[in-house]
């Protein structure tokens, strides 16, 4: 979703104006709704800055990764609700109603999952916090990549982007199967919400095939993102850009394969060589 701004642009000793096609960012509200006893309660559970669109791909990704819910059944309904508010007349609230909520503790979840676009989900930083979530390592030795699959995948990522040829101002996730085909795309102008909207859309289409698939991201790779990806038991990720020291401590102790600096003719291999084929 974009729209147009008045921009003035200097360029060869010169000013122009000119219309540019900008990625819209708007604040998301999700809301849980949940038995507690006998009663039933809502709650705020947080604000994340969005692109709108693909809205409640991004919430079941999101209530998944954090492990708020365990498997999508846990999710009894998701609807926008609220006034349609500003200049793109958008709906900005959703409702999650949940029919398996005796485990819900809302005043951890408040205080550990306020998001925003730039810094993803904070208050869980620690590799012993995700280590008690998740249990297993993904598997060692699978996918297997070869060069040319690892090399192609940024720009087949690019080439599908709907909203980066228009604006060049947003981000993308994309699932691929190991010899390179694209099977989802998601895009926002938060990185991690484009990874919760991938992971949302592939959770309920039943896309996920751990085994012989890996995931692409625009830009860097850091802890929350390889956390992300790692609750989907996928073991290979990839990012156009680098990894942060924290990403690749918490790769390296659940098996994951992490590349990063995808060039044209380069890439590194920053944990579990053992997926990549280099012959």
């Amino acid at each position: 979703m974009n729209s147009k701004y008045k921009v003035i642009k200097f360029k060869k000793n010169k000013f122009e104006n000119f219309d540019d096609l900008i990625s819209i960012e708007e604040p998301l509200e999700i809301s849980l709704k949940y038995k507690n006893q006998d009663s039933w309660e809502t709650n705020s559970l947080s604000i994340t800055m969005r692109t709108p669109g693909h809205d409640k791909d991004l919430v079941r990704g999101f209530l998944f990764n954090e492990q708020i819910i365990e498997n999508l059944k846990d999710i009894e309904n998701i609807e926008s609700f609220g006034d349609k508010v500003g200049q793109y007349n958008i709906q900005n609230k959703i409702l999650v109603t949940l029919n398996n909520s005796k485990n819900i503790n809302i005043s951890k979840i408040k205080k550990d999952f306020l998001t925003n676009s730039s810094c993803g989900v904070c208050g869980k930083s620690s590799l012993d916090a995700l280590e008690i979530i998740k249990k297993d390592k993904t598997p060692k030795s699978n996918p297997k990549l070869s060069k040319e699959v690892i090399i192609s995948s940024p720009s087949v990522l690019k080439k599908n982007q709907s909203e980066f040829t228009k604006t060049g101002g947003i981000h993308a996730s994309g699932l691929f199967s190991s010899n390179g085909k694209l099977i989802s795309l998601r895009e926002d102008v938060g990185r991690h919400n484009a990874l919760d909207k991938l992971i949302g859309d592939s959770l309920i289409n039943n896309r996920l095939r751990p085994n012989d698939q890996f995931i692409t991201c625009s830009g860097r790779l850091n802890f929350e993102l390889v956390q992300k990806v790692l609750m989907t038991n996928i073991g290979l990720m990839i990012g156009v850009g680098a990894p942060t020291s924290l990403a690749i401590d918490l790769a390296n102790r659940f098996d994951m394969t992490l590349v990063g600096f995808v060039k044209e003719d380069s890439f590194n291999i920053y944990t579990n060589n053992q997926k990549v084929i280099v012959s």
